[in-house]
């Protein structure tokens, strides 16, 4: 059975405690954009899953999203479709009601990742795509030296990608997604190359691993950060990203087909 907060929200998130800012800072970024759009296809009806405040929503057709947490829904901006409230483990749709079918940002806080998936993949025809974050990757980045519960947290969440696969079945493609440098969409690895972005309290609040993190570890980081940041030792070894078009870290998209 699926718990859900006083908010709604489905998972281990309580978007109406964390998500106030959400939007503000999780823009649609529209390079990561192309890329979901060319794994959709040509669908005309589009189911996104966990849609949060719309992220995305521009790349299909016509789309029908489902986003539990009222506060996420309450930040969908004007000219995007009312979400449903519902949760990925019990989709209100019929069989093979929607062309394809999208989850962006979202399996890492289903409670059931497996049934989340194996719905979509039951309401959609064509391809379900999934943007997630590779758990075996996520350590990989440079945030993990000031800031290792963040993405200890963060590669506990994430579903392994064969995890994924199993549960879609059909044809499946892995693909690696491209982080361009002035990336819009606010997810740890969008400032790779801009860590002073991370210094933002209100920045870290869009990105959900760091609400399972005590205060003693953000003081930390935020100490340690500006320590490397203000002596140069951080731009001494890693200065060379602030000038890196794009960055190749744990994001992918996963697409499946029947």
């Amino acid at each position: 059975m699926t718990t859900r907060s006083h908010d709604g929200s489905a998972g281990d998130v309580d978007y109406g405690a964390s998500g106030s800012g959400y939007s503000t800072y999780r823009r649609p970024d529209g390079r990561v954009a192309r890329q979901i759009a060319q794994a959709l296809g040509e669908a005309r009806t589009v189911l996104n899953v966990g849609a949060g405040a719309g992220s995305y929503e521009n790349v299909g057709g016509i789309v029908t999203a489902v986003e539990p947490s009222a506060s996420m829904r309450a930040q969908r901006p004007d000219g995007l479709t009312r979400a449903v409230d519902a949760v990925a483990e019990d989709l209100p749709f019929a069989d093979g009601e929607f062309d394809s079918a999208m989850t962006m940002f979202s399996v890492h806080q289903w409670s059931d990742v497996t049934a989340g998936l194996r719905e979509m993949r039951r309401v959609a025809v064509g391809p379900v795509v999934v943007l997630t974050c590779d758990p075996a990757l996520v350590r990989n980045f440079w945030l993990y030296e000031y800031a290792p519960e963040v993405l200890d947290t963060e590669a506990r969440r994430y579903p392994p990608l064969d995890e994924i696969t199993a549960a879609l079945g059909g044809t499946v493609t892995v693909e690696a997604v491209p982080i361009p440098l002035d990336c819009t969409d606010g997810f740890n690895e969008a400032y790779y190359g801009r860590p002073e972005m991370l210094l933002d309290p209100a920045a870290r609040q869009a990105c959900s691993a760091w609400s399972f993190v005590d205060d003693d570890a953000r003081e930390h980081f935020d100490r340690t950060l500006r320590r490397d940041l203000d002596s140069g030792s951080w731009d001494e070894r890693f200065g060379h990203l602030r000038t890196q078009p794009t960055y190749e870290g744990s994001l992918v998209v996963v697409r499946a087909t029947p």
